[in-house]
């Protein structure tokens, strides 16, 4: 199927791009701000489409409002010039029900894109979202999650108007967008997790105290603890790593802590890699992973993914460094040395066969080869 996604170079699009390009053989077709004006071309050249192109914040309300009335007006054109039947899924939000510039430029815009898909024999579904955070969040833009990493990450402190708010990460409203290509409604309302604003920074002010200063993990024993310390690491990369290890050494030898984790699961392994062999060349959609040379000569590369910057680590045994995997990040590593290397890896979670979360993919790739 060719998908269609609008905002693809926003936050939701970004996660709705990975998801997509892991777990399903759909072909993506991208709008954004660069190429707009040929929207009439790419939803003529689709089979459904996902809306997720809109106005967070402007200058003024009414240019909040107005915005996302122009984005559905936009879509809605283009999905009457095609003529043809579409699945239309659409990013909603439960600030429909509010009388705010948000709420109601997103409610005109769907009502726009809704009547279009319809009169054109296709089928619309309106995704209502709650409050979303994830990792590459826009600080005072996408979410106050993202402003509280940025926050905690410079040392300051935010006012906190404390009360209890829904939160959804992405990749679980991702997964919802994907979703609603096959199902037979036209309103899906997936649930976020209930929690006090808070809350949230305590917990960023845990995982802060002891990760940016030593690398300690951590107790991720609840998935929203995960997604959490997910967006609160990527924010940290590249700027804080590799993360420096502590040998402790004596006549015998030296002894070096590689990973301290306060909870959850965990599973460490080791590899030998001969010289010029690359390992990896894969990402992650959740997974926490951390590579650690113990011997021998390495380069660490990681490139985000629908992006082209390759950002490389030269690491080796005699001085032990930490390099954690941010999600959606392809990574490999490679022996630079003459000898055998030596390496462990360490993950949050047991290995699961049946859901191994590892999805193929270059590193380095033809430049401009970021269709997918």
């Amino acid at each position: 199927m060719k998908v269609l996604i609008t905002g693809a170079s926003g936050f939701l699009g970004w996660h709705t791009r990975l998801r997509i390009a892991a777990l399903t053989d759909h072909q993506v077709l991208t709008a954004s701000r660069e190429n707009w004006d040929i929207l009439d071309e790419l939803v003529a050249n689709a089979d459904a489409v996902i809306h997720l192109a809109g106005v967070n914040r402007a200058a003024t309300e009414d240019a909040v409002e107005r915005g996302n009335l122009r984005l559905g007006a936009d879509l809605a054109r283009a999905i009457t010039l095609a003529n043809k039947p579409l699945r239309v899924v659409m990013s909603g939000t439960i600030q429909v029900t509010r009388d705010n510039a948000y709420g109601r430029g997103k409610f005109g815009g769907l009502r726009q894109i809704e009547n279009a898909t319809v009169a054109a024999g296709g089928h619309f579904v309106d995704v209502c979202l709650p409050n979303l955070f994830g990792e590459h969040g826009k600080p005072n833009y996408n979410s106050f999650v993202a402003t509280f990493v940025e926050a905690i990450a410079l040392g300051n402190r935010p006012k906190i108007d404390d009360n209890t708010v829904e939160l959804l990460h992405a990749q679980d409203a991702a997964q919802s967008l994907i979703d609603a290509l096959s199902v037979h409604e036209v309103r899906t309302r997936p649930i976020g997790q209930e929690v006090a604003v808070s809350r949230v920074w305590d917990l960023l002010e845990e995982f802060h105290s002891s990760y940016a200063l030593t690398g300690e993990i951590p107790s991720l024993t609840t998935k929203f603890r995960i997604d959490l310390f997910n967006s609160y690491r990527a924010a940290l990369f590249p700027q804080n790593y590799p993360i420096a290890l502590v040998p402790h050494s004596d006549a015998r030898g030296s002894f070096v802590e590689t990973v301290r984790c306060r909870g959850g699961e965990g599973q460490a392994s080791f590899s030998t890699t001969e010289p010029g062999v690359t390992r990896g060349e894969h990402y992650h959609l959740t997974k926490v992973e951390r590579f650690v040379v113990i011997q021998g000569e390495a380069r660490i590369s990681l490139r985000k993914m629908f992006t082209d910057q390759v950002i490389d680590f030269d690491v080796n045994g005699s001085r032990p460094v930490a390099i954690d995997m941010p999600v959606g990040w392809v990574h490999n590593i490679s022996n630079t040395g003459k000898g055998q290397l030596f390496t462990q890896f360490w993950s949050h979670e047991l290995f699961r066969p049946q859901a191994p979360d590892t999805f193929p993919e270059a590193v380095r790739i033809e430049s401009g080869d970021l269709s997918r």
